[in-house]
């Protein structure tokens, strides 16, 4: 419990020193709300299925290249709750950040947010190579979970989850192929092993002549379980 309110302290101290700074200088950046959600088929993560059909919402601030924004994740039996937290900052195409984790990835029945363990914490460093060259826009990112992602010695065990990313535009739809491996023993295989081969398409239906639907759909391989999904999405 110590750790958790720590964690929510340093984050507040962070966003409350962002939207002051916001407030003094607003002639070289400036602060920016966003909110959406998306409905699934079904909750696929990394290449895992995690539940059926889901609604997942989202909401986030920005300044100056710092981030902070929260998403979560519930099904229509109301038995996965997960709400995450993602403190960021990003320059050029260079991220890092910190995610926290509450939901179904942590080892317990019915976990309390504010329960010792019930949180896992992941660092993330990414580069968007297309922000140099448009003409190669690959983005790798690295995760790896760093607190509360123990093994049955109570030892941490460091998951791990690369992914590569390479986006396409067909006509007036938005391919995205992903390829992504964990590098050694953890909670997405038990050694080094591609775990997600997916392609998403997205595209907007025209609704009217002034509202568009976001919608998409995925294929998502796992070499590693020999399991396939299909997913369709809708974005508000």
């Amino acid at each position: 419990m110590k750790r958790i309110k720590i964690l929510m302290v340093a984050v507040a101290s962070v966003l409350s020193t962002t939207l002051f700074a916001g407030e003094a200088d607003t002639t070289t950046s400036k602060v920016e709300f966003s909110a959406g959600a998306d409905l699934v088929s079904s909750y696929v993560w990394r290449g895992s299925r995690v539940t059926g059909a889901s609604f997942q919402p989202s909401v986030g601030v920005s300044y100056a290249g710092f981030s902070l924004g929260a998403w979560g994740s519930s099904n229509f039996d109301n038995t996965i709750n997960e709400v995450d937290w993602t403190l960021g900052y990003g320059v050029g195409g260079f991220s890092v950040g910190v995610t926290d984790y509450f939901g179904p990835y942590v080892d317990a029945e019915a976990p309390k947010y504010f329960a010792d363990k019930s949180h896992i914490l992941e660092a993330t460093v990414g580069f968007d190579f297309g922000s140099v060259c448009e003409k190669f826009p690959l983005s790798i990112v690295w995760n790896t979970n760093f607190l509360n992602d123990l093994d049955e010695a109570e030892d941490e065990r460091y998951s791990t989850y690369v992914e590569l990313g390479y986006p396409v535009s067909v006509g007036d739809v938005q391919l995205a192929f992903a390829v992504g491996l964990t590098t050694w023993d953890g909670m997405y295989s038990d050694g080094l092993n591609v775990v997600n081969l997916s392609i998403t398409g997205s595209k907007e239906i025209k609704v009217t002549d002034s509202f568009s639907l976001p919608v998409f759909s995925q294929v998502i391989l796992n070499p590693d379980t020999e399991n396939i999904y299909m997913v369709f999405g809708l974005s508000f």
